[in-house]
């Protein structure tokens, strides 16, 4: 996303739309990362408003509550993987698209290292809520479980939704594994085993 967009049907100058959403945008992604290094329940409004680089009282311009902030991450996660995936369909076959994927995988390895899965320490702490933003993330795992999903499918093979969960878990598990053990080794070990993996997966 940028901070630029053409103007709209809507009469809206463009400058006028640049700046709003801009800052709404520097916010949201300010709040992703905020939450991934920190924790949701550990940060405040004015820890995301320092972050962006914006005052305080312009947050609540945008978000009233930190829960509509969380609710936007969310959303930022989801465009990200749409993003990632539409990318990713312009490489030539499936392999080589999910070998892509697990590759941006291993290159996060050293903030997997420091900090988890950005996604999914985000979704681990919301499950604890009882309430509508602890059932939020499961609507991006399940778009990236579709897509790998399609990917097995275009591969031929009849067990493709189990194999879409079967890589998808064992990324979680090894981002885990590479937060707790603090070893950015291990996602790259791990991942090479994935791309071997696929290509068994592919000529089988």
């Amino acid at each position: 996303m940028t901070d630029s967009e053409p103007a709209a049907a809507d009469g809206v100058s463009r400058p006028a739309r640049s700046r709003r959403g801009g800052k709404r945008e520097r916010l949201v992604k300010a709040a992703v990362q905020v939450f991934h290094e920190q924790g949701v329940e550990k940060t405040t409004l004015g820890d995301v408003a320092r972050a962006a680089d914006v005052p305080l009282g312009n947050v609540y311009y945008y978000f009233k509550t930190k829960d509509q902030l969380v609710e936007a991450a969310v959303d930022a996660h989801r465009e990200q993987i749409e993003a990632l995936t539409a990318a990713l369909d312009a490489l030539p076959d499936p392999a080589a698209r999910l070998k892509a994927l697990v590759a941006g995988w291993v290159d996060q390895r050293e903030t997997a290292a420091r900090f988890g899965c950005p996604f999914g320490t985000l979704a681990s702490e919301l499950d604890k809520r009882d309430d509508d933003l602890g059932e939020a993330p499961a609507g991006v795992m399940r778009a990236l479980l579709a897509w790998a999903e399609s990917q097995f499918a275009q591969l031929g093979r009849a067990d493709a939704a189990a194999l879409a969960v079967e890589l998808v878990a064992a990324y979680q598990g090894m981002a885990l594994l590479t937060h707790t053990l603090r070893d950015p080794g291990l996602m790259a070990a791990q991942g090479e085993r994935l791309r071997s993996w696929i290509e068994s997966v592919a000529g089988g």
